[in-house]
């Protein structure tokens, strides 16, 4: 038996983290991001879309 296909989300930091909160910085490494315009996949679960929705002005998402 083969597994569904995971879903994925593609998440790209646009804003810079330069006066943010110290949780929206470590928010932005959990998701792997660190620096404008640097992209990540990530697997789309909730925990992930937490995350995203809490730094969700810095970052742009694709489906």
């Amino acid at each position: 038996m083969s597994e569904a296909p995971k879903k994925t989300v593609k998440v790209v930091q646009i804003r810079s983290v330069a006066g943010r909160l110290p949780g929206q910085r470590e928010t932005l490494i959990g998701l792997g991001l660190n620096k404008i315009r640097r992209e990540s996949v990530l697997e789309d679960t909730p925990a992930v879309r937490g995350m995203i929705r809490k730094v969700a002005h810095l970052v742009r998402v694709e489906e």
